[in-house]
C-alpha cells in the first residue's frame, strides 16, 4: 500500500522534473525563448492548483478509487497530446491538461492514509510514503536527461504517458476502496461552499498549510531554477542534473526515516520544531557560503540535503496536524492543503524563479526568506493551538 500510494504521489514531481533537462531542446525545436519554455511549468502548475481543490471533494463524494482511476486515464491522454505538440502554445495547452488531473494522486493518497490509520501509525505510514515519494524528484530529471540523450524531448512525454498507464493498471488491480458509502459527503454547491469556507477560514489549518508550502518553496525554487542554476552557474550538462536531485532526495529519505522513528516518541509539534532547527542551519550555511565564495560543485550542493532532511522531518506531522482538524472532510482538507502548496509553486515558477535565478546568492536568499516566513506562520499555528489551552486553565 505504501509503495502504491507513493507512486501515485510521484505523478506530480515526474510531471515537473522529468522534462527539465530538455528545456534548451524544446526551445530550439519549437522556436521559443527560455522564458516561454519556462512558462510550460506555469501552464502546468496553475490548473494543477485550481483542480487540486476538487480532487479531494470528489473523492469524499464518489470514493477514492474511482476518482484516481479517472484522473490517471485523463493524465495519459494529456501526456500524449504533449507528444504531438508542434508549437509552444500547443505545449502550454497540453501541460495545462496534465495539470488538471496530475494532482489526484497526491491529494487522494493523503486522504487514504487517514482513512486507514490514526496517530503514530499514520505518521509512520506517511513517513514511509515520503521516503519512497522522495525518489521521484531524483529519478525524474535523471530519466529525462537520458531519454533526451538517446531520443528527443517528445519521448519524455511518451514516458509520462506510460508511467500513468502502468499506475492505472496497478490501481485497478491492487487499490481497494477505503471510504465506505455511509461516510461519503455531498457535492451539493451549498454544502461545498460551507465546507470550503470552514477549512479556509480556520486559522490553525491555514497556518500549518502555509508553513508546509513555504518550507517546500525554500528548496523548490532551486528545482524551478535548475536549468539555469546547474547549467549556467555550475557548468553542469543536462545529463548531470543528478548533482542537485540525488543529494536532495537522499536528505528527503533520511528525514522521512527520522520522522517515522520519532512517531510516538516526540509530539508532532516537537518533531516539526526539530525539523526547523535543521532547515535553519542549512539555509544559514547556504547563504553564508554564497556570500563568501563563488558557487562551485560540490560545496554549492552541500546545504541542500541538510535542508531536505529538516523539511521531510516536518512534512508528515504538518500534514497530519492540518488534516486532523477536519476528520469528516479529510479529502477536501487535503485538497485545500494542496491548493496552497501548488498555488505558491505556480507563483514561484511564473514570477519568483526568473527574479531569483540571476545569481546563486539571490537563490540562497530566496531559500532563507521562504524558510523564515514558514517559521513565522508555524509559530502562529502554535499560538492558536495554545490559546484555548490558556483560556481553559484560567
Amino acid at each position: 500500500m505504501a509503495a502504491l500510494l507513493a507512486a501515485l504521489a510521484m505523478i506530480g514531481p515526474f510531471s515537473i522534473d522529468t522534462y527539465l533537462p530538455a528545456f534548451p531542446a524544446i526551445g530550439a525545436s519549437l522556436g521559443a525563448s527560455p522564458v516561454a519554455v519556462q512558462q510550460t511549468l506555469t501552464a502546468y502548475l496553475v490548473p494543477f492548483a485550481l483542480m487540486i481543490m476538487w480532487h479531494g471533494a470528489l473523492s469524499d463524494a464518489l470514493g477514492r478509487r474511482r476518482v484516481i482511476l479517472v484522473g490517471l486515464a485523463l493524465y495519459v491522454l494529456a501526456s500524449l497530446f504533449c507528444v504531438f505538440a508542434t508549437r509552444i502554445e500547443y505545449l502550454w495547452f497540453g501541460r495545462a491538461l496534465q495539470g488538471l488531473c496530475a494532482g489526484v494522486g497526491i491529494v487522494v493518497s493523503r486522504a487514504i492514509v487517514r482513512d486507514l490509520l490514526d496517530g503514530p501509525a499514520a505518521q509512520r505510514l506517511m513517513a514511509r510514503i515520503s521516503m519512497m515519494f522522495a525518489l521521484g524528484p531524483a529519478l525524474a530529471p535523471i530519466i529525462g536527461g537520458w531519454i533526451h540523450a538517446f531520443f528527443d524531448w517528445h519521448a519524455i512525454f511518451v514516458f509520462m504517458a506510460l508511467f500513468g498507464a502502468v499506475l492505472w493498471l496497478a490501481v485497478q488491480r491492487w487499490l481497494p476502496e477505503t471510504l465506505p458509502k455511509e461516510k461519503r459527503q455531498s457535492l451539493h454547491p451549498v454544502h461545498l461552499w460551507h465546507a470550503y469556507r470552514s477549512v479556509f477560514g480556520h486559522a490553525e489549518f491555514m497556518s500549518l498549510s502555509a508553513a508546509l508550502s513555504l518550507n517546500f518553496l525554500g528548496m523548490f525554487i532551486y528545482v524551478l531554477s535548475s536549468p539555469v542554476f546547474l547549467t549556467q552557474h555550475l557548468g553542469i550538462s543536462p545529463q548531470g542534473f543528478a548533482w542537485l536531485f540525488v543529494p536532495c532526495v537522499g536528505g528527503l529519505v533520511i528525514g522521512s526515516y527520522i520522522s517515522g522513528r520519532l512517531a510516538g516518541r516526540l509530539s508532532p509539534r516537537r518533531t516539526i520544531a526539530l525539523g526547523y532547527i535543521v532547515m535553519c542551519l542549512a539555509a544559514a550555511a547556504n547563504l553564508a557560503m554564497n556570500m563568501a565564495f563563488k558557487a562551485q560543485v560540490p560545496w554549492a550542493i552541500l546545504p541542500f540535503p541538510i535542508y531536505t532532511i529538516g523539511m521531510s522531518m516536518a512534512v508528515p506531522s504538518l500534514q497530519l496536524l492540518a488534516l486532523d482538524l477536519f476528520p469528516e472532510k479529510r479529502g477536501l482538507a487535503s485538497s485545500c492543503q494542496g491548493v496552497m502548496q501548488t498555488g505558491s509553486s505556480a507563483f514561484a515558477a511564473a514570477i519568483l524563479a526568473p527574479l531569483l535565478w540571476g545569481t546563486p546568492l539571490t537563490l540562497a536568499g530566496g531559500m532563507a526568506g521562504f524558510l523564515l516566513l514558514g517559521l513565522c506562520v508555524f509559530a502562529i499555528a502554535i499560538w492558536h493551538y495554545r490559546a484555548p489551552q490558556r483560556a481553559s486553565r484560567q
